[in-house]
């Protein structure tokens, strides 16, 4: 039992760091980040009295319909619910995912986060 605990310490340890800002959209740190996704500029933060307005940009491999079929599975889970393609709504904040022109053989994705 010894042997496998230091075997699984040893294999994390050699994995390398976890870097969490990898796995959320950069801005909004509770929006899990779609594997083949990644950071596309950094993000457009205000906070405002009515509640946060955040943009923020990913790009990567994934087509459109792949990244709102994952999106669509995972933001309930999270507590967000369904408000058209593409729009969430949670406590008082709506998110939009849309795809902006420009991805130069990539997908865009902009994530658009602002009180309801």
């Amino acid at each position: 039992m010894r042997r496998t605990v230091l075997a699984v310490l040893l294999a994390v340890a050699l994995a390398g760091p976890v870097r969490a800002a990898d796995a959320f959209v950069d801005g909004i740190e509770d929006l899990p980040l779609m594997a083949g996704l990644s950071s596309a500029g950094e993000a457009t933060v205000f906070d405002a009295a009515q509640g946060r307005v955040v943009e923020s940009l990913a790009e990567g491999a994934p087509t459109r319909a792949a990244v709102l079929d994952f999106y669509a599975a995972t933001l309930p889970q999270l507590g967000w619910r369904a408000d058209g393609v593409g729009r969430f709504a949670r406590e008082g904040e709506r998110l939009v995912i849309e795809f902006p022109p420009g991805g130069a053989g990539r997908t865009l994705v902009r994530f658009f986060l602002s009180p309801e």
